[in-house]
């Protein structure tokens, strides 16, 4: 599985962006974040994927080859889980979410990709 995560501070604001994944992987609230239109969000990455088996309300799968992801939200975050998904199509991920100006975070490098990132 590799994992992606993806939030939005808010103006003026920026935090140590390991804890603020780890306190949204535990679904908490965190000071500082924007509030996601989270259905807006879920809508367009069902449109993007509209070729994929869409498993069940959080779950889309290639049925033209491999890969799957699942979407895990909270209010103010977005968490997709990739199994066995090409690069590619996690790339359309990301693109889709700079849409609604949530960078990404790899919690496996740790970094998040934003013009904050030194």
């Amino acid at each position: 599985m590799y994992e992606l995560l993806f939030w939005r501070y808010l103006d003026e604001i920026y935090l140590n962006n390991q804890e603020v994944y780890e306190a949204l992987v535990e679904k908490q609230e965190v000071e500082g974040l924007a509030v996601l239109q989270i259905e807006v969000i879920v809508n367009r990455i069902n449109s993007v994927f509209s070729d994929w088996e869409r498993v069940d309300e959080n779950s889309w799968k290639n049925p033209k080859g491999k890969g799957a992801f699942q979407v895990i939200t909270t209010s103010q975050s977005i968490k997709i889980d990739c199994y066995g998904t090409e690069g590619k199509t996690m790339n359309k991920l990301v693109d889709i979410m700079e849409e609604f100006k949530c960078p990404l975070y790899d919690p496996q490098v740790p970094e998040r990709y934003d013009e904050m990132s030194e």
